[in-house]
């Protein structure tokens, strides 16, 4: 488990490092909604309450779908499973844990992990605990599934995999905890043999899935500055990837495009970001940490393409593409649409009061979005 000092130094990080997850103090107020023209309009098809609120906890819990289903759970241990397509709910389980890593989905299992540095395995159709293992330390990002394995990062920069379907250890990767550290971890992605992970320490490195050996490592991000602070480099956003290309970008670092074969670096373009980056036709989209400006880059070379900085301090979460728009939501629950060429606003929706932390989900021709009150609202484009 992480030392007392060490989750000193990491709280420390997460005050100082940015008003995004403590909300804007009193000079960095959120920018005024200016009227815009309304090109896009969203319908809401179904709400549906699901959990007790997560406004008050640093970690957002992220959602996983199915072909059919929609699964969420709360910090209270309460994981429940809806119709994706009419929000009706297909079952609930409580079971009483302090979740702190957001719910993973992968061969008919759900996947989520503890404050307490514990990882369950769950059946998708009912709910029923299939088992659980232990980590080093806390988890607050979603595990991964496969058939095979399940993936799981702790937040003392440790890889952990499991076999899927009795728990077992199989294999760990050590990636060494920097001094200071945001409070996030980015969840890893499975693709056949193959594990890619991103850490702490700007790195990402691929697995072999069945024994754990390294096939490729690359640094996305640099340490600069003369403080710890300063020298944060973060990878929490999962990297995406599009073809044989992966994209990712770190906190206080770099947005960079790599080869999935090699880990080959292709370029980088600087950027600083809590979350995952988005793609469409041949564009990358991501929100920044520093302001919460929106920037879109050409996906072939990095080079910036619009800038949109008019939400600055609203606390926005990350980018989904939607249609044929770019969306972000922030901490009033206002979802803002830009046009991926220009990043113009061209649609604003109210989601409700309680704000938007959880990232976007988008199925087929609906966003999913979870406020901070714990309902999941569902959308389509008129």
């Amino acid at each position: 488990m992480k030392s007392r000092s060490s989750f000193v130094l990491v709280f420390t990080a997460v005050l100082v490092s940015g008003c995004s997850i403590f909300g804007a103090d009193d000079e960095l107020k959120p920018a005024k909604l200016e009227k815009i023209d309304q090109q896009v309009e969203l319908s809401r098809v179904w709400s549906a309450k699901t959990a007790s609120s997560n406004k008050n906890y640093w970690a957002n819990l992220q959602m996983a779908v199915s072909d059919k289903s929609l699964f969420t759970a709360d910090h209270s241990g309460t994981v429940v499973a809806l119709d994706v397509q009419n929000g009706q709910k297909q079952w609930s389980v409580d079971l009483d844990l302090p979740v702190s890593g957001g719910v993973g989905y992968g061969a008919q299992k759900l996947v989520l992990g503890t404050i307490e540095g514990q990882v369950y395995a769950l059946s998708a159709q009912d709910g029923s605990v299939l088992w659980s293992s232990a980590v080093s330390s806390e988890v607050i990002s979603s595990p991964s599934a496969s058939k095979d394995i399940v993936v799981a990062q702790s937040i003392d920069n440790r890889l952990y995999a499991f076999d899927a379907n009795t728990g077992e250890e199989l294999w760990q990767h050590d990636a060494g905890a920097p001094i200071l550290s945001v409070r996030g971890n980015s969840s890893s992605m499975i693709l056949n043999n193959r594990v890619i992970s991103a850490f702490d320490n700007g790195k990402l490195i691929a697995f072999n899935a069945q024994n754990g050996s390294l096939q490729w490592e690359t640094r996305l991000a640099l340490p600069k500055g003369r403080t710890e602070l300063e020298r944060m480099i973060d990878v929490d956003g999962q990297p995406i990837i599009v073809g044989d290309i992966i994209y990712s970008v770190s906190y206080q670092g770099r947005l960079g495009a790599l080869t999935r074969g090699t880990g080959q670096n292709l370029w980088f373009q600087d950027s600083s970001s809590h979350f995952s980056p988005a793609y469409t036709e041949g564009k990358l989209f991501v929100t920044e940490a520093k302001n919460h400006a929106v920037r879109g880059f050409k996906a072939g070379n990095g080079q910036e393409v619009w800038n949109n900085d008019q939400l600055e301090y609203r606390e926005l979460n990350g980018p989904a593409v939607f249609g044929d728009s770019v969306v972000v939501a922030d901490a009033e629950g206002y979802l803002h649409l830009l046009d991926p060429e220009t990043g113009a606003f061209v649609g604003r929706t109210k989601v409700d009061g309680s704000g938007v932390s959880a990232p976007l989900l988008v199925v087929g021709e609906m966003l999913l979005v979870q406020s901070n009150n714990g309902s999941v609202s569902a959308f389509k484009i008129q």
